[in-house]
């Protein structure tokens, strides 16, 4: 998709043995489309070459504020201004201690003092020890840099270079690329809270077998990934899917419709959006045996009674909460056939102001999609695409319509 096409990002590197995810990092920067410009410190370059950094950013890598290439001899002043944001990954203690005090003895410090604040935003990955990380000295520094306007971003939690285990990590490449990727996405939702379902449900039968669908969860994940991105606060009840949970999002794993009805009518209470991608489960068994039927070689089937499950959207969207104005519900509905008149059908059953609707069979399991919005001034295709740019582009659907004024 080249989400980050057209930006320029300085990518500066402090001392730390986290260097060796920078060049994965800055791979993934360029193959989003950003152009990246590398900056080292000189305790950067004893973890890894400049020459190592040259050559996956297809750019001379700069380390000396004295550096004779630029013909003004102001690399902290060129280097500043050409950014659309500053990311120094790994950020040390120490490095993290020069912002804070303002230090300026070395390019990379230099340009950031330097660089204009109210356009050019620096960003800060912090990598150290765990003792370092929760020692007072560093935790005041941070919440300094934090006060003069850097974003800190989180640390990860595991194994250490050192052989202890704690908070302190620099977060993975790929996640530092999330955020890069959020951080310049308008936050359309900022101040809402987004309650999102996906996957399936799943239904036992006996302990072993159960009753549940092709859903695989890809779509609700993607629009609780862009509802963050967009500025949201942001809860996700999962039903049974293997998929990473989006950077940020709460998180919350269920197995059965009831279970999940249980965790929405909870969340419902504070949301203000609410999202309904979840294939739930029409029926469940009315008994689910304690132990696996066998089969007795008498050629006979059991008899399975069943009873249907809650309504989940339906139940929400007549809450007190929705009713009132203060929760917008939308609704998914997954069809194999007539997709405009079944999805128009629900959409006024439910009671919901949008209706998003999809063939089943052509999505479950897939990257891509294409969807229908259906509302009450009639409908609107959003061609088929990936189910990122999709749900990119019904959560620029909801933060209009969640804004748009009251008639």
């Amino acid at each position: 998709m080249n989400e980050l096409a057209g930006k320029h990002i300085v990518l500066g590197l402090s001392g730390g043995v986290a260097c060796y995810k920078s060049a994965e990092l800055c791979r993934a920067l360029i193959k989003e489309g950003a152009t990246v410009q590398v900056v080292m410190t000189e305790a950067a370059a004893q973890f890894i070459t400049p020459v190592t950094m040259q050559a996956l950013s297809n750019r001379p890598v700069y380390g000396s504020q004295w550096d004779a290439r630029e013909a003004n001899n102001m690399p902290h002043i060129n280097l500043s201004r050409e950014a659309d944001a500053i990311l120094i990954a790994p950020c040390s203690a120490d490095f993290v201690a020069r912002l804070a005090q303002g230090r300026a003895d070395e390019l990379l410090s230099l340009l950031c003092l330097a660089r204009p604040q109210d356009r050019i935003p620096l960003l800060l990955a912090p990598a150290m020890n765990r003792e370092m990380w929760a020692h007072p000295a560093t935790q005041r520094n941070l919440a300094q840099v934090a006060q003069d306007g850097a974003t800190v971003l989180a640390v990860g939690h595991g194994d250490q270079a050192c052989g202890e285990t704690g908070d302190g990590r620099m977060l993975e490449p790929g996640e530092l690329l999330d955020e890069v990727i959020a951080f310049f996405t308008p936050k359309v939702l900022a101040g809402q809270k987004v309650l999102v379902t996906a996957g399936p449900t799943f239904e036992a039968i006996d302990p072993v077998r159960g009753i549940t669908n092709h859903s695989s969860g890809k779509m609700g994940f993607a629009i609780a990934r862009a509802a963050r991105e967009a500025g949201a606060e942001v809860t996700l009840v999962a039903g049974p899917v293997h998929l990473a949970t989006p950077r940020g999002v709460q998180r919350i794993n269920v197995q059965s419709a009831q279970e999940m009805l249980a965790a929405v009518e909870i969340h419902a209470q504070q949301a203000t959006v609410f999202i309904a991608t979840a294939a739930v489960a029409d029926w469940r068994p009315a008994v689910a045996s304690e132990q696996k039927i066998k089969k007795d070689g008498s050629g006979q089937t059991p008899v399975l009674g069943f009873v249907e499950n809650p309504d989940i959207l339906a139940t929400v969207a007549q809450s007190q909460h929705a009713l009132a104005g203060d929760l917008f519900c939308v609704g998914f509905a997954a069809e194999s056939h007539d997709l405009l008149a079944h999805a128009s059908a629900k959409r006024v059953r439910k009671g919901v102001p949008l209706l998003v609707g999809n063939i089943g069979p052509a999505t479950f399991g897939q990257d891509d999609n294409a969807l229908l919005l259906v509302d009450a001034q009639g409908h609107r295709e959003l061609p088929r695409a990936s189910k990122r740019v999709l749900a990119q582009q019904l959560v620029a659907e909801i933060a209009d319509r969640r804004t748009a004024p009251k008639t």
